[in-house]
């Protein structure tokens, strides 16, 4: 196989698009964006952060790109709560940045996105703590694994973990994010997404842990941009940004199909395929932190077909730029919830 057919295999197959809102049209960006780097990030000193899934500290020749993003915030100055299921490594991730960032205010809170009842006991938390909440990073996701696994409620892992979990989230911590200064919102999608099949949300009668991942990836784009759209329309003051990292050594390939897959083999052989997740988080933090990031717009790495380098505007998937596929599936994410986000 090519190094260019494995590259043309690993990015979304959609020419660059447009990027951002006008008038609730997507346009064109204004300009490109500069070189960035974490260096460039300004202070977020009396800010309050969340990022999901920021427990994947470094381990071998990897790690996760929330603990990167974590540890950027925290460096700027922000006052940042780690959210994950695994409370070891979530408490193990904290110590790690406190050692990297002496002084920083960082701590961590059990959250897991598949359980409606963690997630209303996470924001109660958070209320307790404090009055307004500034940036919450979606980050949080998961692969799916070679056979269709099921939460305890039912739903499909995957979608539960990177669909529903995120968008009733947000929905809680609203309130908060309502009260925070120049609150944002920043939902992770994917150099590759699927498509959307109403019929089949759950992969009930069809599972493959490829097209379970790069569906959700869809929602994301989806989500971020109806709730910058409703945030507009409603006067909720929250900014709805979305990012991708590209393609990192994390360990999603692991805890998720495995390296007996074609992502295995491009993990194992293909190394300048995969770039550091401290380079991959940048997207996400441009877009929580830089005065230049725009609500509706979509980040992603700049180079080598938007797999790897600093931060730019991505392209946007044509599907993700239909209003009423959005509307129609943040509607769906309600219903499934039992909730009203607007």
């Amino acid at each position: 196989m090519t190094r260019r057919a494995l590259l043309r295999g690993a990015v979304v197959a959609a020419a660059a698009g447009s990027v951002g809102f006008a008038g609730g049209r997507f346009t064109a960006p204004p300009s490109a964006v500069p070189a960035w780097t974490a260096a460039d990030m300004p202070s977020q000193a009396g800010r309050r952060a969340v990022v999901t899934g920021g427990n994947g500290y470094p381990q071998d020749d990897r790690s996760g790109l929330g603990y990167h993003e974590a540890l950027g915030l925290a460096r700027a100055g922000a006052d940042v709560t780690i959210a994950s299921r695994h409370q070891g490594r979530g408490e193990e991730a904290v110590r790690r940045i406190r050692a990297a960032a002496p002084g920083a205010r960082v701590r961590f809170e059990t959250l897991d996105l598949t359980d409606l009842a963690s997630i209303t006991a996470f924001v109660a938390r958070m209320e307790d703590a404090g009055d307004r909440l500034d940036l919450l990073i979606n980050n949080a996701g998961v692969q799916g694994r070679l056979q269709r696994e099921e939460t305890p409620e039912g739903l499909e892992r995957v979608f539960a973990t990177n669909a529903r979990g995120p968008f009733v989230l947000s929905a809680r911590l609203r309130p908060l994010l309502q009260r925070g200064s120049a609150p944002r919102i920043v939902w992770t999608s994917s150099s590759r997404v699927g498509e959307i099949d109403f019929d089949d949300l759950q992969k009930v009668r069809s599972y493959d842990y490829g097209r379970a991942y790069d569906d959700t990836k869809l929602g994301a784009l989806l989500m971020a941009f109806e709730c910058q759209r409703r945030s507009t329309a409603g006067g909720w003051g929250i900014t709805s940004i979305a990012a991708h990292p590209g393609v990192c050594r994390t360990s999603i390939v692991l805890d998720g199909p495995g390296l007996d897959t074609p992502e295995g083999f491009r993990f194992q052989y293909l190394p300048f395929m995969w770039q550091d997740a401290a380079v991959g988080a940048l997207p996400a933090l441009y877009a929580a932190t830089s005065p230049m990031a725009t609500g509706g717009a979509y980040y992603g790495p700049r180079d080598v077909q938007g797999l790897r380098g600093s931060p730019t505007y991505a392209p946007v998937p044509e599907a993700a730029r239909d209003p009423d596929l959005a509307r129609r599936y943040w509607e769906t994410m309600e219903d499934l919830a039992g909730l009203s986000f607007s």
